[in-house]
């Protein structure tokens, strides 16, 4: 969101402030010092605040809220987003089950929700859909923060035989790099988190959503909506990252594989199934 924001600022002409860190406790006092101070569109995350970020959004009917949320928007003023990310995901998983040697791939993810279920089973999907045998090996760390216990995590998978893992937390990838093996990484690009290790991953660009809220409320027209879809690959929202070092070392037959999926996920053709099931191990 805040590098979307910057953009923004830069591309669109608009004035920029923002809070980091702030506490469930905080949440509604740092709306309400927004909505007061006039600022017209204000986006954050509320899933850990739900009820909090809505009931203040209703007490300031002229001011356009965006939030990341796992509930739909609520009238008449509250807009939401979500990460639907699992397009690239999905392609992840393609080069997942291609480029495993031992038959076994793992995933580190925060729990056992929609929004965290979906991405590890496209990733899991896309493996399947190359090599029908694959194993799947699953854990949740039970927060969206917590680098040790995914380090942890990550490390026991690798030491039952996981060679492709997808690092959904952080963490996982410092355990790939100290075990010399292959992953995928999640949100943003972060081969630089491990340059031989690294072999791409999800990428989520917020800044068409963000591009889409801001021209509404210029227009005077920010209605309560579902702002999810600008978050799909056709949108521009989200892609699979460069392959950097990968680029030379990724087999032609991979990269030809996933660059026909992605022209088909693009074009409309092909449709990467939304599962929200709680993945489990194999």
């Amino acid at each position: 969101i805040h590098v979307a924001l910057q953009k923004a600022e830069k591309e669109l002409g608009i004035e920029y402030k923002w809070s980091e860190k702030v506490q469930t406790a905080d949440f509604s006092r740092v709306m309400r010092e927004y909505a007061q101070g006039g600022y017209q569109l204000v986006l954050g995350d509320a899933f850990a605040a739900e009820r909090e970020s809505r009931r203040t959004a209703k007490q300031f009917p002229k001011t356009a809220w965006l939030f990341g949320s796992g509930a739909g928007p609520a009238e008449p003023n509250f807009g939401v987003f979500d990460n639907w990310i699992h397009e690239p995901a999905y392609l992840s998983g393609l080069i997942a089950g291609k480029m495993s040697k031992s038959g076994t791939i793992g995933a580190v993810a925060a729990m056992g929700i929609p929004e965290v279920n979906r991405l590890v089973n496209a990733f899991f999907g896309g493996a399947k859909e190359v090599n029908p045998n694959i194993k799947r090996k699953v854990a949740f760390i039970g927060s969206f923060f917590d680098p040790p216990k995914a380090k942890e995590a990550a490390i026991a998978q690798i030491d039952a035989g996981v060679d492709v893992i997808y690092a959904e937390r952080f963490g996982v990838i410092e355990a790939a790099v100290e075990k010399k093996i292959y992953a995928i990484s999640n949100m943003s690009d972060q081969s630089s988190l491990g340059p031989d290790t690294v072999i791409t991953g999800p990428v989520w660009n917020m800044y068409p959503t963000v591009e889409q809220a801001i021209k509404l409320v210029k227009a005077g027209v920010f209605t309560a909506q579902d702002y999810g879809d600008f978050s799909r690959m056709a949108k521009g929202g989200s892609d699979l990252g460069p392959y950097h070092k990968f680029e030379k070392t990724l087999p032609a037959e991979v990269k030809d594989l996933v660059a026909k999926k992605r022209a088909e996920i693009l074009e409309g053709n092909f449709r990467v199934d939304v599962d929200e099931n709680t993945p489990v191990s194999d």
